[in-house]
């Protein structure tokens, strides 16, 4: 089985969705769908439901370092909502 989540995704605007709407972030495989993001999140802990999920490609941005020009990796991101009243201990510790 590939690792599907790469690792989760702490920025000031997820902690917000997270608090607010139950709403956690991760950066997952490029090529992973839905249905495998779902699954390996709720292989996570067992009592946990996910309601639904949902995915982007974010671009690399272009960057320049003096006269040379480079580009950032493109990466997924998934928002992925639990049932209410879950929570998961992973984002507990880090906020």
């Amino acid at each position: 089985m590939k690792k599907v989540i790469r690792f989760p995704l702490l920025t000031e605007k997820t902690s917000a969705a997270q608090s607010g709407n139950n709403h956690y972030v991760f950066v997952v495989d490029v090529n992973a769908n839905k249905f495998e993001i779902k699954r390996e999140v709720e292989a996570l802990k067992k009592s946990i439901k996910v309601e639904s999920v949902r995915t982007m490609i974010i671009r690399g941005k272009m960057k320049r370092m003096g006269a040379y020009m480079g580009k950032r990796s493109n990466f997924k991101k998934a928002i992925v909502k639990l049932k209410a009243g879950q929570t998961l201990e992973l984002f507990e510790t880090a906020v």
